[in-house]
């Protein structure tokens, strides 16, 4: 499974499951709207060999803007052994839509 609903992801952090994740946006967008407790590394950074600080065998949720970059960079992980990265689906703009629409949109 590659991707993660944001219903899904609320559910799972409301439950107090343990997640790790990663924001593979640019800082600049990082500082429009941003999930507490997300790890920023963005795309690049992740290419030139930047790991999360997660073990390799925990959930890890990789968000961008709309889900585009994070597919990418979520089978890069499953590639390189974390095999429990996931792609949020809609990105963080999904998340200010249907989760928390205090977030400001871009």
């Amino acid at each position: 499974m590659l991707e993660i609903g944001v219903e899904e992801l609320k559910e799972k952090l409301d439950q107090g499951e343990r997640v790790h994740l990663v924001d593979v946006r640019e800082p600049h967008e990082v500082r429009i709207c941003r999930l507490p407790g997300a790890e920023l590394i963005p795309m690049m950074k992740l290419f030139l060999g930047q790991s999360p600080a997660a073990a390799t065998a925990d959930e890890v949720v990789v968000f961008c803007h709309v889900g585009i970059r994070s597919l990418e960079a979520a089978r890069y992980l499953q590639a390189r052994g974390y095999p429990r990265a996931r792609s949020l689906v809609g990105g963080i703009d999904a998340w200010a839509e249907r989760v928390d629409p205090s977030l400001r949109r871009y």
